[in-house]
């Protein structure tokens, strides 16, 4: 069984950073890509950044491109995105899961506020 606990958010002033850990148990973490999504308050969750399974290529959503870094470690099971340069639309609930997601691995999220 496959569990993915997401850490790391809080609130932040606009312009600042965070950065965002995703542990994964379960089945090999190295056998997927893998992404994070996000749900802004009253909307749709959303993509926000892939990776490859071996770190090699990368994927953004156009409003996070330039700011955001998804970045893995498979020895230590866990895939992580670096936030730079926040913005108060970025509040929202930050989720990991495969990518393209598996319905069953959706975790708590971490819940990132940034204020203006």
């Amino acid at each position: 069984q496959v569990q993915l606990v997401e850490s790391g958010g809080g609130l932040v002033q606009a312009g600042g950073s965070l950065r965002l850990s995703c542990a994964r148990s379960g089945r090999t973490f190295s056998s997927a890509a893998m992404g994070w999504f996000r749900q802004p308050p009253g909307k749709e969750r959303e993509f926000v950044a892939a990776i490859g399974k071996s770190g090699g290529s990368t994927l953004y959503a156009d409003s996070v491109k330039g700011r955001f870094t998804i970045s893995r470690d498979n020895a230590k099971n866990t895939v992580y995105l670096q936030m730079n340069s926040l913005k108060p639309e970025d509040t929202a609930v930050y989720y990991c899961n495969t990518d393209p997601p598996s319905e069953g691995y959706w975790g708590q999220g971490t819940q990132v506020t940034v204020s203006s």
